[in-house]
């Protein structure tokens, strides 16, 4: 079975791909798949969005569709950016306003948890779909350290690490990451 992930992030692509091969026959992008939808994310939470997603993008193709929705979520901040993660500061994909804004918005704040949440969906074309989330909890830094991964990975160091995501090889960042985590708990659902 063909499954078509509802993203062009080379990122997730080629961490998705990597964690659920030889689970379907194809893998491909959005746009290896030849389609240029934009789904609207107004749900209200990270599996609302994934399930739209994933739902629009199997309607569309006739495939299989996997879609995620992930973000940061900041303890002292009421759990934002959550959803609006990608668009935090405004502009949708800017990294750096994000995480300028994060690091705003928590001076003077002892607290710095934080925890990325992923909900990931496989939709079906007749209507059925699987989900599973994962999570990886940690602290957010005052400073950015590293150049790997993107979003805020640059400013989060996961719970038992010393460095951030950012100065992970993506092999580690894929053992402890909130997306690996969903894509193994949605394994064992596959299966």
């Amino acid at each position: 079975m063909k499954l078509i992930i509802a993203s062009n992030n080379a990122h997730k692509i080629k961490e998705i791909k990597e964690i659920l091969k030889g689970e379907f026959d194809e893998i491909v992008s959005l746009r290896e798949a030849g389609i240029s939808h934009e789904t609207v994310e107004d749900g209200k939470t990270f599996l609302e969005n994934a399930m739209k997603k994933a739902r629009e993008i199997a309607e569309i193709s006739g495939c299989a569709a996997l879609s995620d929705d992930s973000g940061i979520c900041v303890h002292a901040l009421g759990g934002a950016p959550g959803v609006f993660s990608a668009r935090y500061a405004g502009e949708h994909g800017d990294d750096e306003a994000n995480n300028d804004l994060v690091l705003k918005n928590l001076e003077g704040s002892a607290d710095r948890s934080a925890h990325y949440t992923c909900a990931v969906v496989v939709a079906y074309p007749d209507g059925s779909e699987v989900h599973a989330e994962g999570y990886m909890y940690g602290k957010i830094i005052c400073e950015r350290r590293g150049t790997h991964g993107f979003g805020y990975d640059p400013l989060f160091v996961p719970d038992g690490q010393v460095r951030t995501v950012a100065e992970m090889t993506d092999e580690e960042k894929n053992k402890i990451s909130h997306r690996a985590r969903a894509l193994h708990a949605l394994l064992d659902v596959l299966r």
